[in-house]
Order: C-alpha cells, then structure tokens, then sequence
C-alpha cells in the first residue's frame, strides 16, 4: 500500500474546497465565477469589505513609491497613524507589529517591564478568563487556557491565570503579590460571540486601580468598528492601560497595534523591543486608508443601524427555529447564533456555503457572522433568505 505523500503545504487548516478568485465589496467570486455573500470577511479582518476603492487607491500609490526601509529610520506614515490612534483612543503612545499574537506579546512584556522598573520584578503573572483566545504563540494560547489549544505544546508558558468571564468576585479573589495585570476581551470572540456583562469592564478598571493592576484590552477581534464604535470598550465607562488591536485595522493588509497609556508605553526605551517589519510603509498605508474611511462622518452610524437592523432578523431567526437555536449574540456587526446541539454549528456553516453565503465557527456550539462593516440592509435581507434555508435544512435533518 503506498503511503500518502506528505503535502507541501503544512496540513494545519482542514480547508474547504473553494479557492477564491477575486473579491467585491461584501462578495468573493471562485474561479468559476460562482458569487459568495461574505459574513465572514477572513475572520472579522476584511473591514471595509474586498477592494474597497480608497484602499485600492492608497496602497497602489504606495505599491509604487515604497515598500519596506526597516524600524531604523523614520517612518512617516507610522508617525501620522500613531498620531490618529492617539488622538481617538485612551493611549498616549503606539507600537506597530504584524498581527494580533504579536501585539499581545507587547502587551505582555509592557506589564512585566513596568512593575519591574517600579520596583517588583516579582509581578508577572496575568489574569485571564475563561473561554478567551488571544492568538497562536506559546504565551497566547497559555494566556487563552483552552486545552484544545495547548495540547502537545506543554509545558505551558507560566504567569496565566483564569477566572470565569464576568465574575468580579472570581477576578478579586485570583489576585496575589506576583499579580502584574489583567487582561480580558470586551466582546469574547473565539470563545462564542460573548459580549462582557453590563459593568464588568469598569468593574475591572476599578479591580485593576484598586490593587495596583494594568488593565489589558485584546480588541484584536471586537475592535476597529466592529461594534459601532472605534473600539468596544467605548461602549463602556472603562479605559484599559493596554490594547491590543489588529485584524481589521488594516482591512486585510497584516497589520496590529500595541496602544498603552504613558506610564506604561514610558518604559520601552530603545533597545527593549523591536520588530522587522512591523509598522513598514505599506501597512501604514492601508491602515492609514482604513481610518479615512472609519473616521469619517456617519461610518459608525452606519454600522450601527445595520447592526440593530440584522439583530432583528436575528431575534426572529431564533423565534422560529426554536429546536434548532438556542440564542443570538453578539454587539454590533459581531454576530453569533449558539446552537442547541453540538455540530449543528458546523452543519449550518457547510449549509450556507452550498448556498452561497460565508460564515465561520466559533466556540460554545456557534455560528459566528463578522461581515464587512459596509454591509447595508439589503445584504442582511439576503443572508436571512440563506440563513432561513440553512436552518430548516438543518433542523429537518437534510
């Protein structure tokens, strides 16, 4: 019997069998020009949908111009992107990498940096929550905690802890003299579409300033719009001391972001840490495009319109497929519908693709729905019909 040869591409992804020609606003099209509604958008990154003109037009200039010079030299547009983010966040100072794990990673060594050039080195650990994702290196998926993630990469990376999601009594009572932060998700994304509980974001700035903390943000999901808003803490009344953010920051291009307020950002000096290609001119580029478009007037009413409008149909959905879905969550353009049974999740995401609509998983038994923040109504109009279809086929068992 011959043995399957190994595949040149590492086997990492269990891929489905379509592969993507071109992309147009909240569609992609296959090689055999077949058109797909897209409610996934590369997992919550492709933000201002696929080609969107503006970008188009900006990295093209860039394309032309300049592509990479190194972290050595002054990077304007890294200069005029660190300007924005400052003046439409809480942050007093930003560093530019290539992804979320990345920024996380920075955000870490930011909290461990500050107590130790405040005199308690001892203070490294961060509390986590249950249920998070916070990316794929050895730190992250230790500062996820899910099992599934850190099977056969032990031993696991110390200075994690966890505590229930939206228990400040759990957060309180994790806190120990070698406590350096905590970080939390405002919208859990991997872990179910699973907003923070009304509160519990300012109850954890209020835990955080009690005992000496840094609060940590991953907006690497739930941030750049995704919720109506520039980032999803707005929506509350607590500020972090760190944020991390990338995914739809630059809309497809590899981009993240560590924000972080001036005691914090004030102990990276030069030489404490740095990055390739993080920050390079044609990220900055694409991210700087990103914020012409979501800075300006009516964007984010235009998310949010849509978003209460889809989470109607939402609500209706679960109405009258009871047997099937248990609930819809979600804040924004941040959509989950949890299923009564396990697989039926994945059973509804192959439906809709047969039927030509996107969608992604997510844990807690859900189908999870990011779409590109330019959707209008008449897109949501269009995915009920699929999603309708999808779920009595699923619910009759077809």
């Amino acid at each position: 019997m011959t043995a399957t040869p190994m595949p040149s591409l590492m086997p990492t992804y269990a891929r489905t069998d379509i592969a993507f020609d071109r992309g147009e606003g909240a569609y992609l099209f296959d090689g055999a020009g077949r058109r797909y509604l897209d409610f996934a958008a590369g997992i919550a990154v492709d933000s201002l949908g696929h080609c969107h003109p503006h970008l188009v037009e900006k990295l093209t200039e860039q394309v032309g111009k300049l592509w990479h010079v190194s972290n050595l030299f002054r990077i304007p547009g890294q200069e005029r992107l660190a300007e924005r983010l400052v003046a439409n966040t809480f942050a007093d100072s930003v560093f530019f990498n290539n992804s979320g794990a990345e920024a996380m990673e920075t955000g870490f060594k930011m909290m461990r940096r500050f107590h130790s050039d405040n005199g308690a080195p001892e203070r490294y650990r961060v509390i986590c929550c249950n249920g998070a994702f916070h990316g794929r290196t050895l730190a992250t998926i230790a500062a996820g905690g899910q099992e599934k993630h850190l099977a056969g990469f032990g031993p696991a990376v110390d200075g994690f802890d966890h505590v229930a999601f939206g228990n400040l009594n759990e957060m309180r009572a994790a806190i120990t003299p070698e406590t350096a932060g905590i970080l939390v998700e405002p919208v859990q994304g991997e872990g179910g579409i699973r907003p923070a509980p009304e509160g519990y974001l300012k109850g954890l700035r209020d835990v955080a300033d009690e005992f000496g903390l840094l609060l940590m943000f991953d907006e690497v999901q739930c941030g750049a719009g995704r919720t109506g808003k520039l980032f999803a803490h707005e929506w509350s009344d607590a500020t972090p001391d760190i944020m991390a953010v990338a995914k739809g920051l630059g809309s497809g291009f590899p981009l993240g972001a560590s924000l972080a307020v001036e005691k914090v950002a004030s102990v990276m000096v030069a030489g404490s840490h740095g990055t390739t290609f993080g920050g390079n001119p044609l990220a900055m580029a694409a991210a700087n495009a990103v914020l012409d478009v979501m800075l300006a007037d009516g964007f984010m009413d235009s998310v949010t319109r849509v978003a209460n409008y889809m989470a109607q149909a939402m609500q209706a959905l679960v109405t009258d497929f009871p047997d099937l879905l248990d609930e819809y969550r979600g804040q924004g353009l941040m959509v989950g519908l949890k299923c009564a049974e396990d697989g039926q999740n994945a059973a509804l995401n192959t439906r809709l693709t047969d039927l030509g609509m996107l969608t992604a998983l997510a844990g807690d038994n859900v189908l999870r729905m990011v779409p590109p923040l330019i959707i209008t109504e008449a897109h949501v109009d269009e995915a009920m019909v699929m999603l309708r279809q999808a779920c009595q086929s699923v619910q009759d068992g077809q």
